[in-house]
């Protein structure tokens, strides 16, 4: 997927769908947030249930005059977004999200993976904008990324490259939602570090926040290896919560992971947004749809 600017004056509906929280938004084809809501995403079991909550929320925004509909949702998904199997929301699987808000809101509706969105978003409004190559990364309920190669979004065989969160940093280590074991996610997600700490993980001690840097900057650094890209940009309440000093630490460590003679230093950074990174990628991926079709016009 190219994601190089087209659309002038499309207004889009954005819905960032997390483990933690559900946020829609009304947004300008220059970035601007008109009007926004969110919920605590509902623990239930209930497919019907969390999706009724979306419906509710959306209409609590005046959707009237929006082109087309953009939705960034943990994954795993089938390509196209058109099934959703979110590992942080266990009442989704295969649940039939794209169809059904299509549907109901009369509009082109695209899914995709949130992180993958957030790539979008930060090149298109964001920290990465003129940048060909680079990694968005969500480090929250879930931990995921975007990469952005040649200046085109990395989809992979089935639309879901970009899992950093189930590369495995301790062999053998913690159990993760994914069915591994030793996952980067299983170590500095929200969820899981409360679950190591008996804490939330805004309540991290120093000492379990380095150890998330180092976990972090050691993907980081292989992730970098591989691909050949030296920016990353960070969202997602761990990743923004922990703050500067965070960010600081995991780039020390990526660097110090990272030997091979190409790679530029590794640079390790907030996304532009803060926590509404997400919901603005998800708006430029609806926008960066339209694009395509206006190109094909």
């Amino acid at each position: 997927m190219s994601i190089a600017k087209v659309t002038k004056s499309a207004t889009v509906l954005a819905v960032d769908i997390g483990g933690t929280k559900l946020e829609v938004g009304i947004v300008s084809a220059g970035g601007a947030i008109v009007s926004s809501a969110r919920i605590p995403t509902p623990i239930t079991e209930d497919a019907e249930v969390v999706y009724g909550a979306l419906t509710d929320l959306i209409s609590k925004v005046d959707y009237s005059a929006v082109s087309a509909v953009g939705v960034g949702s943990g994954g795993p998904m089938t390509n196209g977004g058109d099934l959703l199997s979110p590992l942080n929301i266990p009442a989704w699987r295969d649940f039939p999200l794209k169809l059904k808000l299509a549907e109901l809101l009369g509009r082109p509706t695209y899914v995709d993976n949130d992180a993958k969105v957030l790539a979008v978003g930060e090149r298109r409004f964001g920290a990465a904008e003129g940048l060909n190559n680079f990694v968005a990364m969500v480090v929250s309920t879930g931990v995921g990324s975007g990469i952005v190669l040649d200046g085109s979004l990395l989809n992979g065989g089935s639309g879901n490259a970009g899992h950093i969160g189930h590369m495995q940093v301790v062999p053998g280590g913690r159990l993760c939602a994914c069915g591994g074991s030793g996952c980067l996610e299983a170590y500095v997600s929200g969820p899981s570090i409360e679950r190591i700490t008996g804490k939330p993980a805004a309540a991290a001690s120093v000492e379990v926040r380095d150890q998330c840097a180092r976990y972090l900057g050691r993907a980081i650094a292989n992730v970098a290896s591989l691909l050949d890209v030296s920016d990353f940009y960070l969202a997602g309440s761990v990743a923004i919560g922990f703050g500067p000093g965070f960010m600081q630490a995991t780039e020390l460590y990526a660097n110090e992971a990272a030997y091979i003679s190409f790679l530029q230093r590794i640079s390790v950074g907030p996304t532009q947004h803060g926590t509404r990174s997400s919901l603005m990628g998800a708006a430029a991926y609806a926008l960066a749809e339209l694009d395509l079709a206006e190109n094909d016009l």
